[in-house]
């Protein structure tokens, strides 16, 4: 593999998962299906002023070009490999999921964050008081917002599997719960993902710095659309021998195996148990993979849920 890592470049790596998809600005949402009402003047000044970060984590969610915002198992875990994998060959610098840590000229500090989504299911009540989990306000006025989407059902069931076969801080409680519980769970089951999604876009969408990326068009698509996020990053006119080493890279057979091999050396990338390929940080990634964990009362639960979404992301069946 022409991308070499090595256990003291991933020593310090941090959570993150990978999402990826379809590049699509502002100006194309205006093309689809219209809310039925306008977002009220009295809704959006509320999601501005809830943006408070007051927690010395602040200054880790602060000072990035390029802020990548999504819910949890939206395949963020790809497309970070993936940039980072490209940033860093075409820089000349070791592979490392922290790029943050490069003080490079023209190198993008990329930050990812599940936002509003931690903000309302981790930590305690002093933790969301002072905004712990959200990026500064200031951050997304003048950074590139990229809004990472998944059909929320495929999001689900990968952030149930981590949480009763991967998170070792997941009560026993927790832990015990069955997928049909845990889907219908008001903060950590499929209604929250709505809500943090949908809350979003209202808060986003009328910006020219924002963009959405959909995983399920990555998928179809990979090398056309990692190309147009590069695009988004900075990258206008990639190098494409580094490019393709790094779409490569990032295969999800290849970071599967990484993974399995105890290369990456980071407790957020180690399996739960390798015997166990549900307990992988990288799994499947399969598009439409839910319909393989939930019953038919689920699927009917899931899609009444799915009917709250802002119809604009393109996941009403």
């Amino acid at each position: 593999m022409a991308i070499e890592i090595t256990a003291r470049s991933l020593a310090d790596t941090q959570e993150a998962d990978i999402a990826s998809g379809e590049a699509v600005q502002p100006r194309e949402l205006s093309g689809l299906p219209e809310k039925s009402a306008p977002l009220s003047r009295v809704l959006r000044r509320s999601l501005r002023w809830t943006r408070r970060n007051f927690s010395s984590r602040a200054g880790l969610l602060s000072g990035g070009d390029v802020v990548i915002l999504s819910a949890p198992k939206s395949g963020r875990t790809w497309i970070r490999t993936f940039l980072c994998a490209y940033l860093c060959k075409r820089y000349g610098v070791e592979f490392t999921l922290q790029p943050g840590r490069y003080d490079h000229p023209g190198f993008p500090r990329v930050i990812f964050s599940h936002d509003r989504f931690e903000h309302r299911t981790k930590g305690n009540r002093w933790d969301r008081l002072r905004g712990k989990y959200l990026v500064p306000r200031r951050e997304l006025r003048r950074a590139r917002i990229i809004l990472l989407v998944r059909d929320p059902r495929d999001c689900f069931v990968p952030l149930y599997l981590q949480m009763t076969r991967r998170d070792p801080s997941a009560g026993a409680a927790l832990k015990q719960k069955s997928v049909s519980e845990l889907l219908r769970d008001k903060r950590l089951g499929i209604r929250g993902i709505v809500r943090a999604m949908n809350d979003w876009l209202d808060e986003f969408s009328g910006l020219k710095n924002f963009t959405i990326v959909r995983y399920e068009a990555l998928r179809a698509s990979p090398a056309e659309h990692f190309r147009d996020l590069l695009a988004v990053v900075g990258e206008t006119t990639p190098d494409m021998s580094i490019f393709q080493e790094a779409l490569e890279f990032s295969r999800f057979e290849n970071m599967q195996k990484l993974e399995a091999a105890g290369v990456f050396d980071s407790k957020i990338l180690h399996p739960g148990d390798v015997r166990d390929p549900e307990s992988f940080k990288v799994r499947r990634g399969k598009v439409g993979g839910y319909r393989e964990y939930l019953s038919a009362e689920d699927l009917e639960y899931a899609l009444d849920a799915l009917m709250k979404l802002d119809r604009r992301f393109g996941y009403s069946s």
